[in-house]
């Protein structure tokens, strides 16, 4: 852990215009600490007594670090001013009061934060100017993977699976901890970093030196930083980018928000959990079109839901597409620091501290003014799933078999897989060989409590049969025992459950539904039902607290009987880290091409994200996934149909096993222990495990930048010069009306549909040896084995650059269709040779090939792309690798928040269509050269004029939307990124 944020020391010294706000306050033991007062503020701007609960926190941090430079009096008059339906034109300089990071965003940032250093050094400056200037916590938790599952020492084994492939990343991250004074680490096994920040690094206020009390606030490089939201901390997910810029002091810069606030009213109805109600939340607020506004809860409804309940909900903001998902501190926040183990002197000046602000309470209906409000009757809430693609596609328990069918035959752009209808029965005869396993597999250990299970090791994450046969064939994954596949004569079919994951993030910061699936189990041994052994099922907490708990309750035996054993405590299968399938599955699969299923508790299930050959994803409360476990299929009405034969023959139905409130109230003390909190994470620096302190850094201020496939010095500061260069006109245009931040002669390097996430732009996953990142990985001698995924290798450019859109199931749609109207996946496109010769040969090519061709000639590069580019995880090398591939611009209808930012960060325009227009009305077809004229001064959000020149040499002209929303982005801009940028300022000081 970083050194404690009660020491960190930002600007405390109001401007004069605000300097009477500085007051005192006293706790409830007679303590004294100032603070900047909101009542008194309120004083001179009586609405600050409306605004919502979450402006007014960061009016507080305007208010404090009002320093007439980076922060005016006013910022803070208009803040203060917030009118509920206004235009939203100001900017907001809010400075945070912590960075906290997971492994795959941290690990690049602390690569560029070793390579500002190491230009300090060659400017001869002291490096040590580049110090984050506010405490800096990375959890180690997005690198286990599913090798192993359904044995008690599945865990254990993956961890060194996992220390095996990211021993060097481990050693740079032990660097970054001895030569940064305010960077700290949770190492791998503690838990995901959600969780982690909930439990843990979350204080409640801090204090500065001159003891200046101020309120917990964030930004964190994971998208569902939202999740601290629940206990009334403000925050959201950045890119690593902006929260590179955040922690070495610089404001995070965003527009005045529309504040949305959701009523709940009623209470959940018994049976209901806390899954269930925030899909149904992610559905309403998805209609309701609250992109990149603030969320607030409030309403009796709100003051029902227990905190874990509450963080449930902050957790999936990014999926309704809100920049938070914001609760009031009351009670129950105070109750949960009680029971998480927080110091009493602490829990004593974080109320204190909230109720001198005026913050304390969740409001009543009419108390505060919201831009709109957004009403939910709790008792409406019904048991959901989500899926089979977005998140936000709720559907109700008793219609997904119904929906799964309906949508089997629907076309892609309808959500559906685009299979015959007849085909919807098919079954697949699952082929093994002798013994019962792929060649080459070792035997597993055997299985706790006589399940029939089997579990191997995967050497790495091979998506496909098709590379694992490129890898020499030896297939190391789970497999099924020979005696029960001939027993049974194993099919699979449409609609099977291949994955069954209760995964980190969402739900495991919630013990009711953690519990609630422990019940189930129980009672699912108990009547004599089983999982069937292909079906991969894992357990992967948020927190050793809840294993703890479970084995307290005795529940977790009756888990590990149905294959639920513990894989690791992190990010597993929601980011696609859930391991491979057999071999055997996956042919089944592909041969009879079969839309299978995963279920799991995540709040992610994007097409190919969890496993490249399960189209059908959905997702659901930890209960609801072992009970689909249980049925092995989404083919099954789970409401009237059974779960399966019990012990006597009988059949059992979901309803007989599902677990009532009071059974899951009655364990509740088990899961809030706060003694059993602080012994845990205690050992975050006393005991992190023997594999991490067998790791060990280099020493020194800077970084020696041994030669490695996983840790490179990115060339984002190459040429870097103190002085500014003012941008040039790329390309050589005819049009004669450009200026210097003009595109000219650039073609287009792909033709994108909607919703193309980052996961697209830039895959977690497997690297393809084929591919070339494989290809350099290789040529760089790696093993195929020793591949790892794009997610551990993104502290090397040159590895993600040419990771940059390879998603297998990425559609260039450029590439023409086939007779049967079908798309080629992949990341290829075709490269149209000089820069106006449409009569040369056209290639079709990876888009990391034609890339290197463009940039070799010196043609520029732009994409076009459809409604939400972007979305998904805050993953800054979407950004970072689409820059260093020579695109310019990205042309859409419409952005995700975090992506836009990170495109400006790194120095690529976004434009977005008028309403109505896109390039399909354009009809756009790829060989068209396109000119991008922005606006001369690069105004915020002014128009932009786009010049299409087509092959026969007709000329189109078309207006768009310059998406560089504030003016400190055109700074960043200008100075060639939000790096450099900062780089020259803190070198400058």
């Amino acid at each position: 852990m970083a050194d404690t944020p009660l020491n960190a020391s930002p600007v405390s010294k109001a401007s004069h215009a605000f300097a009477s706000t500085l007051q005192s306050f006293q706790t409830a033991s007679g303590k004294t600490g100032k603070l900047y007062s909101l009542p008194s503020l309120a004083e001179q701007f009586p609405m600050v007594k409306r605004l919502p609960v979450s402006i007014r926190i960061v009016l507080e941090s305007v208010l404090r670090n009002c320093d007439g430079k980076k922060v005016t009096a006013e910022h803070v008059e208009q803040l203060a001013n917030w009118v509920p339906q206004a235009e939203r034109s100001a900017e907001i300089p809010f400075v945070v009061s912590r960075v906290v990071l997971q492994d795959f965003t941290g690990v690049p940032l602390l690569a560029d934060l070793a390579a500002m250093r190491s230009v300090a050094a060659r400017l001869g400056r002291n490096p040590k100017a580049i110090e984050p200037l506010v405490p800096v916590d990375l959890v180690v938790d997005h690198s286990i993977m599913v090798d192993y599952f359904g044995t008690k020492d599945s865990m254990d084994l993956n961890m060194k699976l996992e220390f095996q492939r990211n021993r060097e990343r481990y050693e740079f991250m032990k660097w970054g901890m001895q030569a940064f004074d305010t960077f700290g680490v949770v190492p791998p096994g503690f838990g995901i970093v959600h969780q982690v920040n909930l439990e843990f690094l979350a204080r409640g206020v801090h204090r500065t030196q001159d003891d200046v009390y101020y309120p917990d606030t964030l930004v964190g490089t994971d998208s569902h930083t939202t999740m601290i939201n629940g206990i009334g901390v403000v925050g959201w997910g950045v890119g690593g980018i902006e929260a590179e810029a955040a922690m070495l002091g610089q404001p995070v810069y965003f527009l005045t928000p529309d504040v949305v606030g959701m009523e709940l009213t009623g209470k959940l109805r018994e049976g209901v959990t806390a899954t269930d109600l925030v899909l149904r939340v992610t559905e309403t607020l998805r209609r309701e079109k609250v992109v990149g506004k603030f969320v607030e809860f409030f309403g009796e409804g709100t003051r029902t839901l227990a905190l874990p309940d509450r963080a449930t909900i902050g957790n999936m903001a990014p999926e309704y597409g809100a920049t938070m998902g914001f609760f009031p501190v009351d009670e129950k926040t105070i109750d949960y620091f009680r029971g998480t183990g927080r110091l009493d002197a602490e829990i004593e000046a974080f109320e204190a501290y909230f109720r001198a602000q005026g913050l304390f309470g969740v409001a009543a209906a009419g108390e505060i003014d919201y831009s709109h409000v957004v009403k939910l009757d709790l008792d409406d809430v019904r048991p959901s799933l989500a899926g089979p693609k977005r998140p936000q596609d709720r559907i109700e328990l008793g219609d997904v078999a119904r929906q799964f069918s309906s949508l089997f035959s629907k076309p892609n752009a309808e959500n559906g897989f685009n299979q015959p209808a007849g085909m919807l029965g098919t079954r697949h005869l699952v082929r093994h060989t002798d013994d019962g396993r792929p060649d080459a597999v070792p035997a597993a250990p055997p299985t706790p409590m006589g399940a029939e299970r089997s579990v191997v090791e995967m050497e790495s994450n091979r998506p496909t049969l098709a590379m694992a046969h490129e890898q020499g064939g030896e297939v190391a994954s789970a497999s099924v025992p020979a005696a029960h596949a001939a027993a049974q004569g194993l099919t699979v079919g449409n609609g099977d459950v291949l994955i069954a994951a209760i995964t980190s993030c969402t739900n495991t910061s919630n013990p009711s539904v953690l519990l609630a699936a422990g019940l189930l189990a129980k009672k699912a041994v108990e009547a004599g039902l089983g999982v069937q052994p292909h079906i991969k099922t894992s357990l992967a907490p948020g927190s050793r607290i809840v294993t703890e708990y479970l084995t307290q309750t005795g529940l977790l035996p009756y888990l590990q009987q149905l294959g639920f054993d513990l894989v690791g405590y992190g990010c597993t299968t929601c980011i696609g880290n859930s391991g491979d399938l057999t071999a055997e599955l996956n042919d089944a699969i592909n041969k009879s091409d079969l839309v299978c299923a995963a279920v799991l508790s995540g709040n992610r299930n994007f097409e190919a994200r969890i496993h490249p050959n399960i189209k059908a994803n959905f997702l659901g409360s930890p209960p609801l996934v072992v009970a689909y476990a249980l049925a092995g299929t989404v083919m099954r009405d789970l409401t009237t149909e059974p779960l399966g034969k019990g012990k006597d023959g009988q059949d059992v139905f979901l309803r007989d096993i599902w677990p009532g409130s009071d059974e899951i109230h009655a364990l509740m003390k088990f899961a809030m222990n706060a003694e059993a909190f602080r012994a845990n994470y205690a050992k975050v620096k006393t005991e992190p495990g023997q594999l991490w302190e067998n790791i060990h850094g280099v020493a020194g201020n800077t970084y020696n930048w041994p030669l490695s496939t996983y840790i490179a010095e990115p060339p984002f500061f190459n040429d870097f010069a103190m002085e500014m260069k003012a941008p040039t006109a790329s390309g050589t245009g005819e049009n004669g009306q450009n200026n210097e931040f003009s595109v000219q002669g650039a073609r287009i390097m792909a033709l994108f549909g909607d919703s193309i996430t980052t996961d697209h732009i830039s895959p977690a996953g497997s690297i393809k040896g084929s591919s070339p990142a494989g290809l350099w990985l290789q040529a760089h001698g790696v093993q195929k084995a020793d591949f790892n995924s794009y997610g551990s290798r993104r502290g090397n450019h040159d590895v993600m650059m040419r990771g940059t859109f390879a998603n297998v199931r990425i559609k260039n749609l450029m590439i023409p269709a086939g007779k049967d109207g079908s798309r080629e996946e992949g990341g290829v496109t075709l490269y149209h040779p000089g820069h106006r010769t449409p009569e040369s040969v056209i290639e079709k090519m990876p888009i990391y090939d034609a890339a290197m061709k463009y940039m070799a000639e010196g043609t520029p590069t732009v994409i076009f792309a459809g409604e939400e580019y972007g979305t998904g995880s805050s993953r800054d090398w979407a950004a970072k690798g689409t820059q260093l591939l020579g695109i310019k611009a990205v042309v859409a209808r419409s952005f995700e928040r975090i992506h836009r930012s990170n495109l400006v960060g790194m120095g690529v325009l976004p434009l977005q269509f008028m309403p109505g227009e896109s390039w399909q009305t354009l009809k756009l077809i790829g060989s068209e050269v396109v000119d991008v004229i922005p606006h001369p001064e690069l105004k915020p959000q002014s128009e932009a004029r786009l010049v299409i020149t087509r092959a026969d040499g007709t000329r189109q002209e078309v207006t768009v939307i310059l998406r560089v929303d504030t003016p400190i982005e055109v700074d960043y801009y200008r100075n060639g990124g939000i790096l450099p940028y900062v780089l020259r300022q803190l070198l400058a000081a």
